[in-house]
């Protein structure tokens, strides 16, 4: 509601005699829309006091215009209410709370992908029964379009804790699986080589004053043509193919890991995620991760 009020007197803001100036302008605005003709109120105050009339030629009238707006000021401290990582405290609890549910999808993953490569009984039982990895990748992807697109479910208390966590456990099962393929080495050099890359990375992340936000359309456009360089793969065996494929992909979730850290964080970034959306920032980071550790794996499978 905007308001424009022409007063002829000094008026003392801090004694609140303009407010009954606001009452009578909204009451003359509000009436004369309806077409009634305006009367003051009656309780005028001391505002409604007669003063001898002042001559015109020897005092100017003062003439005040008071605009009363709904709308916040940019100068209004209540302006950075709408921005959830204005406070540095939420912030801080928001990303303790990734990292902490990252850590335990992690270990979880490492678990079961270890259970699968060092007890040889169940190593051999994968490698003749290949169904396996096919049966989980439709609930896997299911589970994925649940987090992904709900995000009323994703928020709600815990059954995003209990979808990410069925999540993580297909993904170990679906991890393991594939891992059998390779010796135990080789897993455990790209863990190893994971771990190194993705410190670095999340650090670079923290401290650059690159916005790698704003290549989300980009990486987005280059997961999509890797994607059809993977399917064309399939029919094509070629070995220095494969080898661009592994190395695409690593620098891709790379990418990834670098933007996804810095829309966890905020702040100065030009995108940034909800501090509600822990359970969505975990599972862009985890996914990069096990990814990232996926093409590494190839790339180390072959290089031997």
């Amino acid at each position: 509601m905007k308001l424009d009020l022409e007063v002829s007197e000094r008026i003392d803001f801090g004694s609140g005699d303009h407010r009954q100036l606001i009452r009578e302008a909204a009451d003359k605005s509000i009436q004369s829309q309806s077409g009634e003709r305006y009367t003051p109120s009656s309780s005028a105050g001391p505002l409604e006091t007669q003063e001898k009339p002042r001559p015109k030629d020897t005092e100017q009238s003062n003439t005040y215009v008071v605009e009363i707006s709904d709308d916040v000021t940019p100068g209004d401290s209540n302006a950075t209410l709408g921005n959830p990582f204005s406070d540095a405290f939420v912030r801080r609890a928001f990303i303790i709370k990734v990292f902490l549910l990252l850590s335990v999808q992690l270990l979880l993953t490492a678990v079961i992908t270890g259970v699968f490569i060092f007890w040889e009984a169940l190593k051999v039982w994968v490698l003749k029964n290949p169904w396996f990895i096919y049966a989980i990748f439709p609930a896997f992807f299911a589970v994925l379009i649940i987090l992904a697109c709900c995000g009323n479910l994703r928020r709600q208390v815990p059954a995003n804790y209990i979808l990410l966590g069925f999540f993580t456990a297909l993904q170990g099962l679906l991890l393991g699986a594939i891992s059998v393929f390779y010796k135990a080495e080789e897993v455990l050099w790209a863990t190893a080589a994971t771990t190194l890359v993705t410190l670095a990375l999340t650090l670079f992340a923290l401290q650059t004053k690159w916005d790698f936000t704003l290549l989300n359309g980009a990486l987005f456009v280059f997961c999509f043509v890797l994607l059809i360089y993977g399917i064309i793969l399939i029919f094509v065996r070629s070995y220095w193919l494969h080898l661009l494929y592994a190395g695409l992909g690593t620098v891709l979730f790379s990418l990834y890991l670098v933007m996804d850290v810095q829309l966890m964080l905020g702040g100065h970034h030009h995108y940034s995620l909800d501090p509600e959306e822990y359970v969505f920032a975990a599972l862009n980071i985890y996914l990069d991760i096990i990814n990232l550790f996926i093409f590494i794996l190839r790339l180390i499978g072959l290089g031997r």
